[in-house]
């Protein structure tokens, strides 16, 4: 079995502030010179987390996401590299493209500000992987479109195109979300219509609950935001939860993920799943987190959604695939970065089968 990962990938800078500012005051200050310690350089990115994560449960996974031929580029193939020889390979190299990056200020004690370039994540369409890329894959994943120009506008026709060579090539695809700027040009876009469109086209959908209340429900995201500003799922209920995934059962996906934060997760599916069993079908269940000691939650959605992917390729049955996908997102807050903690396939059965605590959820019944 094979997977494609593809979508958004970047190149995080990641200056040490150390103990020396605590505020942003004492760092932007014009005509100064502020002496900072080392930089740390990672990939981001679902292209980035969600691909190694697999690679580290040890899925045969190929990425395939577009940067540039410039210095930027090169070092996200020597990051990948590191994690696995072959892991570049699938990647898309724009002549004229400037890679994209992330300038990440977090000095202590102060919430981080991105300073994004979104480069050739905006130019990425369909042409961009061609069928022999396709062949032989047994699932294709996408992740964050809504940071990619090109395939969230005119309704994703690119998305939906992409969609469907991979179906036809025999590939089950699965997508998956990231929060979208109200304010920005993915903030104006008709995501109700778009998912209409490309849903039909989607074996799996990832989403997160503020995500896709953002995108089908404006006006009770907007309601909730206000009332709950900071704390979204205080005012997120069981029947919200249910009622959001039938929704996108209706629009034609067959499985549904509702990443709910430290609440958990949400599966549902609709009255057939192809290519599985009957236990498959009309599948509704919440799956609460396990318990860890929390250093980061940096790419805990996009572990999940690996750990959910490798389980069902697996072919594991509907519950087990989602405590699998509770496990490996647990994992992945054991560390700070999005993947190191990530564990083998073996090593994440072994500790559930000893016996992992699970946090109580607002969703489960104790």
């Amino acid at each position: 079995m094979s997977i494609a990962v593809a979508g958004h990938i970047c190149l995080d800078i990641i200056p040490d502030f150390g103990e020396r500012h605590p505020g942003l005051e004492n760092i932007f200050i014009p005509g100064t010179l502020t002496e900072i310690g080392n930089a740390t350089l990672s990939t981001g990115g679902a292209v980035s987390n969600t691909g190694i994560a697999l690679h580290r449960l040890e899925m045969p996974v190929r990425l395939m996401a577009k940067i540039g031929a410039d210095d930027f580029g090169q070092t996200i193939r020597n990051i990948l590299r590191r994690q696995g020889t072959s892991l570049d390979e699938g990647m898309i190299t724009g002549p004229d493209a400037q890679t994209s990056y992330s300038i990440v200020i977090n000095p202590r004690g102060v919430d981080r500000i991105f300073l994004h370039c979104p480069g050739a994540n905006h130019t990425f369409c369909a042409a961009d992987i061609d069928d022999d890329q396709l062949r032989g894959i047994e699932l294709f994943h996408f992740g964050y479109p809504t940071l990619m120009r090109s395939i969230y506008q005119n309704n994703g026709s690119e998305m939906k195109r992409l969609f469907d060579r991979a179906q036809s090539a025999g590939a089950y695809t699965s997508l998956d979300m990231t929060c979208v700027d109200p304010a920005s040009e993915a903030g104006q876009v008709d995501w109700a219509q778009w998912l209409k469109n490309v849903l039909p086209s989607v074996d799996i959908f990832l989403p997160s609950i503020d995500e896709i209340l953002f995108m089908i429900h404006p006006a009770k995201y907007a309601e909730l935001t206000e009332k709950f500003p900071g704390e979204l799922m205080q005012g997120i209920d069981r029947a919200l939860v249910e009622q959001t995934a039938q929704t996108l059962i209706d629009l034609g996906v067959s499985i549904v993920v509702i990443k709910l934060g430290s609440q958990g997760l949400y599966l549902r599916t609709g009255a057939h799943v192809r290519g599985r069993g009957a236990e498959w079908n009309n599948v509704s269940l919440f799956m609460p987190c396990l318990k860890t000691e929390v250093i980061g939650t940096t790419g805990a959605g996009d572990c999940t959604i690996a750990g959910f992917l490798a389980a069902f390729l697996k072919k594991e049955p509907p519950k087990t695939a989602a405590e699998i996908a509770a496990a490996v997102g647990a994992f992945n807050t054991e560390s700070a970065d999005a993947t190191s903690a990530v564990p083998s396939w073996d090593q994440v059965l072994q500790r559930l089968n000893a016996g992992w605590n699970r946090l109580e959820s607002k969703f489960v019944c104790s």
